[in-house]
């Protein structure tokens, strides 16, 4: 080991737990629900061609002005005048133009644009719906030449009931234009009105109302900013801006199953930086829960631009497409994402982002579909107000990724939205009234923030009106919220359950590999007691070494012992469903006779904690905290949204954070997560966790939620500022709870004389002031006030951006200095005092390292459960 003698802990285990009374009915639910469960949630995938061809239900495809049916590629046959005339209420002066006319068929791309109709007043085609939903309506125009009609200079508008599709159009260019729109049906019949502006005329060569598959659109999307908010589709209409074959060539609709073009993304690359790499579509494959090739056709998936150069040490190096839209609408913005250049899971690791804005923080293809060469989508919504001309998209590698650094791209989709009047052009609805104010987002947002606010205040109110009569005597205004202690509770299972001859473990729960019990005790050295590197209330934690030479954790369960069972049974279930880069693996199990085993990849460098004090291990940088912290939230954002459903980690602190030799963060300990369904707002059970960490809300009213564990990782962020415990019972006592004596310092505005000394002169004040904010709301009393994980990666993001834009430009100046002919002399710094009585307002000048001796370090090492609680109890009553 390149620190010590013995390898640093993996895991560090809560001590206490309000087990359940029935440990036999746990095992029965297992063995019943487990594997099934976990069977279900396995990925499965298949070619294109295992999935059904998708028919629709109405299928209208009219050749205006043809006086016979046209047949694209494809079977798709277009209906000439004659048969569609039922469709079609118009009393003008009928006129059709045909490029046979003028000879003039040579230019002509497609045989449905050979013939035109020309409408002199208003004209409207009305279809009969089979079934409400999504429609495709796309309109079809060619200026052919005609020697009484111009179509080049014609000025007209396209409507429905309630939308306007093009107000006063006009080609631009003379060439064949396409206009493609989604729009959500809701009645029985659906109309598409021409009208010619004053004095002019209106055409079309062909127009196609087509039902679209249901699975096309979620109508619930993540906005792009704030983060983690959604925005609800269901009442909106799209246009086709864009749509880009990233890497390939342009493909026409024979190529798509549901007729659309796919441009090739060329025009709007930047060439320095991609690089095209295609295989053979036979090899992509599409998941079977929620996948389809009617999303993207596998010619899109397999073609993709990665990096240039993958090994490129410039941590702004990105791809990046660029296309002009209008700024004054909202856009939907659909990333298509296949993994075609790795050569084994766990390999391909990037940011996505929007406008310069995170939209993917980590994109772990592996982890999301456990599979290579496996189709994936993610859809945005960039609300109006924060629309740019042109709109970007980049992908870029994670800085923090050691060794194999590159990101792709294989598709691009960019929907206009019709804006809150029913306009996909211009600013006037069908009605004529003008669109003005902000849009719905932006209005519901500020509704939310003001609601927000008044509920925060009114609660202030109350809980004012509630203090004790001696509230000014208590060291903080929370002190007076939360109990000092929960009580505790025993534990009355019998050994019977301890008994699992059984399928308990079968390799169908997807725990990897089995172990026999001689294997581990041979990579164990026979359980040497030297190996121990943690110790917990279920047995012990072993360093040790498998036959391929891969270092193993493993953590035995000691027979003679009840205590920690459930949260072990936890932990299986949690592992056996949950891959990410960011959560320690699971790499086997072993089930023989009554041993209960788990085996985990080995974290070289131990818990977050040993670095940040505690061991004599080198202090790290404020980069680095950051990264780690960052690592570490995501983790938590793929437990709380990237899981089939929402888990709550419920043990987040420093000690279950756990760094590999390249000081990556993985989450570990899951023994007391939680799953949380999709429709619960909270689950109500006994309060668990670790003091110092425990949300005051959950633990006032035993109801959790995933803002518990935002709440423990403000904790931990502030840990990572001052390097100090969440708990320490050997400072004075308003200093004891990290949480409430940072934030009384962050209310003062001098949250900078209490960091981590190692950071003072080597952290950007910008970036700390990021940082700090973030864990504040972190920390906010009440769930509701607290921001998602999502939001909170997204500022710990932006911290580290400001932090290495700051460490770049004081490299620049480095580097000017040395070039200078001259240097001033160096004055070394007026030594500080290594120790000095604390300031009249309690500020502790001495180091977190120079307030502790080894007894009070043992004390705080195991800070959750009884124990913990105990101490509360003691220190309260001095």
């Amino acid at each position: 080991m390149p620190r010590g003698s013995r390898p640093p802990p993996l895991i560090s285990f809560s001590t206490s737990s309000i087990l359940t009374t029935n440990i036999l009915v746990a095992f029965i639910c297992l063995i019943i629900l487990g594997p099934s469960s976990v069977i279900a949630q396995a990925d499965t995938t298949a070619s294109a061609k295992s999935f059904p061809p998708f028919t629709p239900s109405d299928n209208y495809l009219v050749d205006c002005g043809s006086t016979s049916p046209t047949t694209l590629p494809g079977n798709r046959a277009f209906q000439p005048d004659q048969n569609t005339a039922k469709y079609l209420a118009y009393s003008g002066r009928d006129i059709q133009i045909s490029a046979h006319d003028n000879n003039n068929n040579n230019n002509v791309p497609s045989p449905i644009y050979l013939n035109a109709k020309i409408f002199v007043s208003e004209a409207t085609y009305t279809f009969h719906v089979t079934n409400p939903g999504l429609h495709w309506v796309r309109l079809h125009f060619f200026s052919l030449q005609n020697n009484e009609f111009n179509l080049q200079t014609a000025k007209f508008s396209v409507s429905t009931d309630t939308l306007v599709l093009l107000k006063d159009y006009q080609m631009e260019k003379n060439e064949a234009i396409m206009k493609e729109f989604l729009v959500n049906v809701t009645t029985e019949h659906y109309s598409i009105k021409f009208a010619p502006s004053q004095g002019s005329i209106a055409f079309v060569n062909a127009l196609e109302f087509v039902t679209a598959p249901g699975k096309l659109l979620d109508f619930s999307v993540p906005l792009l900013f704030p983060v983690s908010q959604k925005f609800d589709l269901s009442t909106s209409n799209f246009e086709t801006t864009y749509r880009l074959n990233v890497g390939g060539s342009y493909l026409d609709g024979l190529n798509d199953t549901l007729g659309r073009s796919w441009l090739s993304d060329a025009p709007f690359r930047n060439y320095a930086t991609g690089q095209v790499i295609s295989v053979q579509r036979s090899v992509i494959q599409y998941p079977t829960a929620g996948g389809s090739p009617l999303i993207a056709p596998p010619t899109v998936y397999s073609s993709a631009v990665k990096m240039a150069d993958s090994e490129t040490t410039i941590p702004n190096f990105n791809i990046s497409w660029t296309m002009d839209i209008d700024t004054s609408y909202s856009y939907l913005i659909r990333l298509h994402f296949c993994d075609i250049i790795s050569k084994s899971l766990n390999e391909l690791y990037f940011n996505v982002y929007i406008n310069d804005k995170m939209a993917i923080s980590g994109l772990d293809l592996s982890s999301l579909t456990q599979h290579l060469s496996t189709a994936f989508y993610k859809d945005f919504v960039v609300d109006s107000s924060l629309a740019t001309n042109p709109l970007s998209v980049k992908v870029s590698p994670v800085n923090d990724v050691q060794g194999f650094k590159n990101a792709i791209l294989n598709g691009l989709e960019v929907f206009r939205m019709n804006n809150s009047l029913g306009s996909l052009d211009g600013e006037y609805g069908v009605d004529g009234k003008k669109s003005s104010g902000p849009s719905k987002t932006v209005a519901y947002v500020g509704f939310t923030m003001m609601f927000g606010a008044f509920v925060g205040l009114g609660a202030i109110v109350f809980k004012w009106q509630k203090r004790p009569q001696d509230w000014q005597k208590r060291n903080s205004f929370s002190s007076w919220l939360l109990p000092l202690h929960a009580g505790d509770t025993s534990f009355t299972a019998s050994k019977a359950s301890l008994s699992r001859k059984s399928q308990f473990f079968s390799s169908t729960m997807g725990l990897g590999r089995y172990f026999s019990f001689a294997e581990l005790s041979d990579a164990t050295n026979n359980w040497d007691s030297n190996a121990i590197i943690g110790v917990g209330g279920f047995g012990n934690v072993y360093y040790g070494e498998i036959d391929d030479g891969t270092k193993v954790a493993v953590k035995r369960g000691n027979p003679q012992s009840e205590q920690g069972i459930n949260e072990f049974q936890t932990e299986i279930q949690m592992l056996s469903k949950l891959r990410h880069r960011h959560l320690v693996s699971l790499i086997g199990y072993c089930d023989e006779n009554t041993e209960m085993i788990l085996v985990y990849e080995f974290m070289q460098n131990g818990p977050f904690r040993d670095h940040l004090y505690g061991k004599n291990f080198p202090p790290l940088t404020w980069k680095q905290r950051l990264e780690i912290c960052i690592g570490s939230a995501r983790g938590l954002h793929y437990l709380h949204t990237g899981a089939s459903t929402a888990i709550i980690h419920r043990d987040v602190k420093t000690t279950n954070i756990l760094l590999d030799e390249n000081l990556v963060a993985k989450m570990a300990d899951f023994g007391l997560s939680k799953d949380c369904l999709a429709n619960e707002t909270h689950i109500s059970t006994a309060v668990k966790g670790s003091f110092g960490y425990l949300d005051p809300e959950y633990f006032r009213k035993q109801q959790l939620t995933d803002k518990s564990d935002v709440y423990s990782f403000g904790v931990v962020l502030l840990e990572a500022l001052c390097a100090r415990p969440a708990i320490n019972p050997a400072l004075p006592r308003e200093q004891v709870n990290l949480a409430e004596w940072a934030m009384q310092w962050k209310r003062k505005g001098l949250l900078d004389k209490i960091i981590d000394p190692t950071l003072e002169g080597n952290i950007n004040p910008e970036s700390m002031k990021k940082f700090s904010e973030a864990a504040e709301k972190c920390l906010a009393e009440y769930g509701a006030d607290r921001p998602s994980i999502g939001d909170v990666l997204w500022n710990l993001e932006y911290a580290l951006q400001l932090q290495e834009a700051s460490l770049q430009g004081k490299a620049e100046e480095q580097n000017k200095s040395s070039a200078s002919p001259a240097s001033p002399a160096i004055v070394a710094p007026t030594p500080v005092p290594t120790s000095a009585p604390s300031t009249p307002d309690n500020r502790p000048v001495s180091s977190p390292e120079q307030t502790r001796n080894p007894a009070e370090l043992q004390i705080i090492d195991d800070h959750s459960g009884t124990a913990m609680f105990a101490q509360f109890a003691e220190l309260n009553g001095r």
